[in-house]
């Protein structure tokens, strides 16, 4: 081994040790390594009884290949023409430029150099990808290639994984790894909705995070090595030939992190993923979407009321939802056709936009760019622009096929599309929508199209980005289907469930929550009885489980009784006040669900705000003391100085929580920390939320 490695992210550390030839070698992993934890590895060689192979073979490799030793799950693999399958790599070099460490080498056997880039951010998180070019005079085929691997220590792990479907995203489940390979496959061409690349693995008292940004198919891999400690693995998976490299083309992964806690992705998708217009955030504007206040009932006159309603209530962006364009009168027809219903809008959209731009609110607008109706006039004129293999069925998914992007000619339809209505109307907000899964996703040669697919969606997102700067742009896929740290380095916000009911979104915005901020979730306060469940709930528990993310309505004001409107108004009043602490970077705090009890919040030094959601009934007698992870260091005295709504719906209260909840009752940090706030139980489907601050002298 000629050298080490030392990459830095925060307090977590990576230290490699680069051989004359093979993998590079992780020494280790983790919080607090440094250059000393290697200090002996060049000069000392672990023994190896792997079948009795005569010279060690390192196992806890970067990108392990295959075919030489080592019998694990190889994360890099390919051959040429059913040759050259073997991987082997020397001349290990490495530099250091604009903070990234970049290691390369080369096979001059199979032909093919590789690189790998390793990038450490100031939060604590990671970040690992990787790039093979085909340097042969014939074509390499390409089978797989991870984005990063990641050592986690030996002994009893515990897997923390999402699960789901649409309208149920994010629900979490814990799983104790085994010996052997654990593994996640997702074939959908997005994100998904069922097998997000998002993980937690706890091992030996660490946890560690893992996430691969990326929105087409993944693969994630678990392998136990032959010492116990297993190796991560996140990558694009690939469709059988997907991947054939011809003579100087170059295969770039998507990027692999990996990362302490929540708080450390949190202050990396802020710091370095979100690219936001000006290059700060703002406020978040509290947003109206017609979507299931009107679904494809559009009528100019109606529209306009209910901004002047939304106006009153004091919301802040409309967002024109599906059914403007085409001849789009349910979900059959017309995707594809972008040009404004002049049937339903004669005069244009202007004068909507008009109007609600006078208002002082920011219009935005849906679009479904890469899909199309088979009943519209695009797809008559061009029925070869879609994803197909000839000889099989053309098989549509909610009345939808799906456009092949990685033609130039459909790529500039759809920009042009989306630029004509961007620089005729005032728009600040589009809306980008996805509403099926990929199959057959094919290509006129008959090849597989999703890997390429996937990178011309988000080349035409940041070719929007670029043309039109100042308008920001929300990720949804039928919900939360596209959501990754891939393509939100193109958008600003996230639709995390088409499910707006409040009882349902406490679970996925728990699990969401563990790798997003709360100010890029779309959280909406939407209409009882819920147009998904039918459930029916009151507006303040309705309100108080979307008050804390990117707040939103999702009904027609019109509808409203007074008292409602007035109730609604109140609640989106409270959420600006309390919005720059909600959203300020690390302020955020959740507790686990206990006896069906949801607990979130955000503190700072003067101030903490604590959401308390009952969602069932509880089964203990009386809830335990609500303890929070709050800075105990603090001498003040503090007490509860609002409470929202002022009466809540609790089951039974004594006279001393009378006392509490009203402010008499004074505190310190310290107990809020160590013994917890004593809180009289709530009815279930009821929350509450309470303001604490310090007690004025004098």
């Amino acid at each position: 081994m000629t050298q080490t490695v030392l990459v830095r992210a925060g307090n977590l550390g990576l230290l490699l040790g680069l051989p004359d030839a093979g993998m590079p070698e992780i020494i280790a992993f983790g919080p607090g390594v440094d250059e000393k934890a290697g200090a002996f590895w060049p000069v000392v060689e672990r023994s190896s009884r792997i079948n009795g192979m005569d010279e060690a073979v390192p196992s806890a490799v970067l990108l392990p290949t295959g075919g030489l030793g080592r019998f694990g799950w190889p994360a890099l693999s390919g051959h040429r023409g059913g040759r050259d399958f073997i991987l082997h790599f020397t001349g290990w070099n490495t530099h250091t430029t604009h903070g990234e460490t970049v290691l390369l080498a080369q096979d001059t056997i199979a032909e093919v150099d590789l690189r790998i880039t390793l990038r450490g951010s100031e939060s604590g998180v990671l970040s690992m990808s990787t790039a093979l070019t085909n340097r042969g005079k014939t074509p390499y085929q390409l089978d797989r290639m991870m984005a990063g691997s990641f050592l986690v220590p030996a002994g009893e792990a515990q897997l923390t994984h999402f699960t789901g479907m649409w309208g149920r995203e994010f629900q979490l489940r814990e799983t104790t790894l085994g010996a052997g390979l654990w593994m996640q496959e997702s074939r959908r061409g997005r994100t998904s909705h069922d097998r997000f690349p998002y993980l937690f693995v706890k091992a030996s008292g660490a946890q560690t995070g893992f996430h691969l940004g990326w929105s087409g198919n993944h693969l994630i891999a678990i392998d136990t090595l032959d010492d116990g400690r297993r190796l991560v693995h996140l990558g694009e998976l690939f469709e059988p030939g997907e991947m054939i490299l011809e003579s100087g083309e170059t295969y770039e992964s998507p990027v692999a992190h990996a990362g302490p806690d929540s708080d450390a992705f949190h202050a990396f998708l802020r710091t370095d993923v979100l690219d936001w217009p000006g290059g700060k955030m703002r406020p978040r504007p509290v947003t109206l979407n017609t979507w299931e206040g009107n679904y494809f009932d559009h009528r100019p006159s109606a529209l306009m009321a209910q901004a002047d309603a939304a106006k009153a209530l004091g919301i802040e962006r409309f967002v024109l939802d599906d059914g403007w364009f085409g001849r789009r009168d349910d979900d059959t027809t017309s995707l594809g056709d972008w040009l404004i219903d002049r049937r339903k809008y004669p005069d244009g959209l202007k004068p909507l936009v008009d109007h609600v731009t006078g208002l002082g609110m920011e219009f935005g607008i849906w679009f479904e760019p890469e899909m199309i109706n088979p009943v519209s006039d695009l797809y008559r004129a061009h029925p070869d622009w879609v994803l197909q293999v000839e000889g099989r069925p053309l098989l549509t998914s909610r009345n939808q096929l799906v456009l092949d992007l990685t033609r130039p000619d459909v790529s500039d339809y759809l920009f042009a599309a989306i630029a004509d209505v961007l620089s005729t109307l005032s728009v600040s907000y589009i809306k980008w929508d996805m509403n099926r899964d990929l199959t057959h996703a094919g290509g006129m040669d008959g090849r597989a199209r999703i890997a390429a697919q996937t990178r011309a969606v988000l080349a035409l997102m940041e070719r929007v980005r670029k043309a039109f700067p100042a308008v920001e742009v929300e990720s949804c896929a039928s919900g939360g289907g596209r959501i990754d740290f891939g393509v939100l380095r193109h958008t600003h916000r996230v639709w995390t469930s088409d499910c707006t009911d409040a009882f349902e979104r406490l679970e996925i915005q728990r699990g969401a929550s563990l790798f997003l901020p709360p100010e890029i979730l779309g959280a909406h306060i939407a209409a009882s009885p819920n147009h998904q469940t039918h459930r029916r709930l009151t507006l303040s528990f309705r309100a108080l489980v979307a008050l804390a993310y990117h707040l939103g309505v999702e009904l027609n004001p019109l509808e409203l009784s007074d008292e409602e409107r007035a109730e609604l108004g109140g609640w989106i009043a409270l959420h600006k006040r309390l919005r720059p602490l909600l959203h300020a970077p690390g302020a955020a705090f959740r507790l686990e669900p206990l006896d069906g009890r949801h607990v979130w919040g955000a503190a700072d030094q003067d101030r903490i705000l604590v959401f308390v959601l009952q969602g069932s009934q509880m089964v203990s007698e009386q809830p335990s003391p609500l303890v929070l992870p709050v800075d105990a260091d603090d001498d003040r005295l503090w007490h509860i100085t609002a409470i929202h709504p002022a009466n809540p719906d609790f089951i039974r209260i004594s006279e001393g929580q009378k006392k509490l909840v009203s402010g008499a009752v004074p505190f310190t940090r310290a107990a809020l920390a160590k013994a917890g706030l004593p809180l009289p139980m709530l009815r279930p489907e009821s929350g509450l939320l309470l303001e604490i601050e310090p007690v004025k002298r004098g």
